[in-house]
Order: C-alpha cells, then sequence, then structure tokens
C-alpha cells in the first residue's frame, strides 16, 4: 500500500494551510457538549502554526441538507477550539464567496479562521467540483485531517485534493497507522472482538474479518442470531431470523479460514428491559422463553479474558450487552479494563473504534488506556469491510502522480 503525502514533511512557512477537519460535534443549548474530536485535532493546528503557517479551517456539522440552517452552524465550535489551540479563532460565517475569500486573503498572522458549515452549500456532499474550486481559494495547500469523513466523496475531502496541492494530516495518518497495524500487518495471534445488535449491519466486516483473524469474538444483539444458527432457543432476545442462514454461513467459512468464533456460554437475562431491571445469569442452553439475553456472563467474560492473553492484537468494534442500563454493562466494562491493563502492560495492542465502543470503554473508565481509539463511524467500518476510502485513495494518487512526474 503506498504512503500518504505527509503534511509534517511539507514546507508550510508563509503559507495558508485549508484544514478538512471534523469538528462535528455535539451541541446542547448553544455549547460544545463533547469535545473529543477538538481536542484531538488542536495539535494538528498548533504544528501548523508553530510551523509559520496561517491556518483556514472547514468542517460540517449535522446534516443541514444544503440549507443554511443556522441550527447547524459551527459557531458555538469556535470557543472550545480557541480554548484547545490557544490561539483567537476567527469565525467565518460562510465557506465559500466573498465573505470567505476576504477573510482568507486578509487573515492575520496567529489567528485561526473557522468557516461555516460546508453542508450549507449543497456542491458539498454533490462532490462538486466547482464548489471545490471555490473552497481552494481560501488556502495554498490543502490538508485532510479527517479520517472519519475519508469514506465520503465530498468536495471538502475528494475533489479539492484533485485540485490543489493535498497532503494528510497527523490524526488521519496516526488513524490509518492504527487500523493497517490492526488489520493489514497484526502481530499475531490476533483478535476481533464484534458487538452490536444486528447481524445485518455487519456482515461484510464479519466476511473480511474471519480471513483475517485468528478469533472472533461475537457479542452484543447479535450473537443471539448467532447462538439461533447454533440451534440454541434464544427467547424473546433481540435476533434476525433472516440472518440465521447468513450466521451458519459465516461460521462455516470461519472454520475452513482457521478462525475460531468464540459465541457465549452463559448470559445475562431480564425479562424487561429496563434499568435496574431484575436480572440472572443461565447457561446459553438455559435461556427462558419469557426473558432477553441483554449481556453475556461471567463464564463468557472469563473465556474472552482467556484469549486476551493469548493474544497479540485485538481489534475492538461494538459492546458485549447493552452497556446504557445497568446492570446489562459488566461484562462490556470488564473485558474492557482487562484489555486496558494487558495494553498498559505491553502485552496487547488495542485498537477500538465505533461511537457505542468509544462510549463503553469511557464508562469503564479507561478509553486513554488503550493502544488506540477511533472516533470515526463509519469510515471505521468501512476500513473493517475490506473498503478503499475515497479520501484516503485520493491522495495516494497524489503521490503516485509525483513519482510519474
Amino acid at each position: 500500500m503506498r504512503p500518504l503525502p505527509d503534511i509534517r514533511s511539507a514546507e508550510i512557512a508563509g503559507k495558508t494551510v485549508l484544514v478538512r477537519a471534523d469538528l462535528n460535534v455535539p451541541l446542547k443549548n448553544g455549547i460544545v457538549a463533547d469535545a473529543t474530536r477538538i481536542v484531538r485535532f488542536a495539535p494538528t493546528v498548533r504544528d501548523l502554526l508553530a510551523r509559520g503557517a496561517t491556518v483556514v479551517v472547514m468542517t460540517h456539522l449535522g446534516r443541514p441538507g444544503g440549507d443554511a440552517n443556522p441550527i447547524y452552524s459551527v459557531r458555538p465550535v469556535t470557543a472550545t477550539l480557541s480554548s484547545e489551540v490557544g490561539r483567537e479563532v476567527v469565525f467565518v460565517p460562510d465557506c465559500v464567496g466573498p465573505t470567505a475569500e476576504k477573510a482568507a486573503k486578509h487573515h492575520q498572522d496567529g489567528k485561526v479562521l473557522l468557516l461555516e458549515n460546508l453542508r450549507f452549500h449543497k456542491g458539498e456532499e454533490a462532490n462538486s467540483r466547482n464548489f471545490a474550486l471555490r473552497l481552494s481559494v481560501n488556502g495554498d495547500l490543502f490538508v485532510n485531517d479527517a479520517f472519519s469523513c475519508a469514506h465520503r466523496a465530498h468536495a471538502s475531502t475528494h475533489a479539492i485534493a484533485e485540485i490543489m496541492p493535498a497532503y494528510a494530516g497527523p490524526s488521519l495518518l496516526a488513524e490509518v497507522t492504527a487500523l493497517t497495524a490492526a488489520l493489514d500487518a497484526p502481530e499475531k495471534p490476533v483478535a476481533a472482538l464484534v458487538g452490536g445488535s444486528k447481524v445485518s449491519s455487519k456482515i461484510r466486516v464479519l466476511k473480511n474479518l474471519i480471513g483475517r483473524m485468528d478469533h472472533l469474538i461475537i457479542g452484543g444483539g447479535m450473537a443471539n442470531t448467532f447462538l439461533a444458527a447454533s440451534g440454541y432457543r434464544v427467547g424473546r432476545s433481540v435476533h434476525e431470523p433472516d440472518c440465521v442462514s447468513i450466521a451458519r454461513d459465516i461460521m462455516e467459512a470461519a472454520a475452513a479460514n482457521g478462525c475460531r468464533i468464540l459465541l457465549p456460554s452463559d448470559v445475562t437475562v431480564a425479562k424487561m428491559f429496563e434499568a435496574e431491571a431484575l436480572a440472572t445469569t443461565v447457561p446459553v442452553a438455559a435461556i427462558p422463553d419469557e426473558a432477553m439475553a441483554l449481556d453475556v456472563g461471567p463464564r463468557t467474560v472469563a473465556e474472552i479474558k482467556d484469549v486476551l492473553n493469548a493474544c497479540r492484537t485485538l481489534l475492538w468494534n461494538g459492546p458485549l450487552g447493552a452497556f446504557e442500563m445497568r446492570p446489562f454493562g459488566d461484562a462490556t466494562f470488564a473485558v474492557a479494563r482487562h484489555a486496558a491493563a494487558l495494553s498498559k502492560a505491553g502485552q496487547l495492542a488495542t485498537i477500538a473504534g465505533g461511537g457505542d465502543t468509544a462510549a463503553a470503554l469511557s464508562l469503564a473508565g479507561v478509553a486513554d488506556q488503550i493502544t488506540y481509539l477511533s472516533t470515526a463511524g463509519g469510515a471505521f467500518l468501512e476500513w473493517l469491510e475490506g473498503c478503499r476510502l475515497s479520501g484516503i485513495e485520493v491522495l495516494r494518487k497524489r503521490v503516485e502522480h509525483s513519482e510519474t512526474v
């Protein structure tokens, strides 16, 4: 796989760098409710400034559908970004046109510009070359530092990289390095823990992983479908009868590829799906008809820990149970803490990603103790599926083009 052009090796002093970030953060009452993405992006801006560049940041927020809806304005992000960068951040009320061009042209040294929501213009999601040309006026160089948007062929991630000198930013490079290490060139033995509610949403992920993993640990609601495919009665548990045959095919393919699938051997069940519900632990062969499996049990947790103890790499996407409600997060939290301890000891490289996974690791208190935690959602899943991401591939082509010139 060809390398990506790295902005850290480019000469940027005296130049304006136009950076695509993903600052699509949750807002509550006009205030940033979770600044994780901003905190992770800020070092990129600080480095560019320290190297003598002026910085213009562009991002999307929400799904305004091409309309300038003030509900989706990125203005509230300004204060938090300024605090994290340690410099004044000036909000620009448009991302293209005279307002943006004037701001970029008369950009004051030391200040950072934050352009208004890219998705206020239909050309963004249409991957319009014309819109990308209008964006490109705002800088001398383009940097994509938004891995979480790299699976979208949008004007600010794809078309623009074909127009102006284009580079990958540190955050994007870190993500690609971590995922490559986990999926394409892992230190073996390697395990994948895949959870979540539906097999149907992760069929391509599972099919890609069984040819790469030594162990595939399946949890969450999707494990119930695999249990049904193995002949167990799952009571009122969330599962997908239409995917039972697919689950059987995956298990057969895994066996043929030498990938061991670990399913729950015991589960925590309850008659009601609600916080503090009366719960009991039963073997998977004894799930009551009137109950739902909402978490894996302690015996399964012990089996998972044994697998992790024998592995060198863990790729994690999805919780083992309904972790948002007590007591159905116990298994996820226990495994998370064990993986974190192994990671801190240098015995296991743990690469995790997905919104629910990040939330679960945070609740377990170990989000900052594993090897790498991705904040990407769709891009992370598509990478696990083995897909080529358009925003990554267009940067690789720039390297190929420069090598042939």
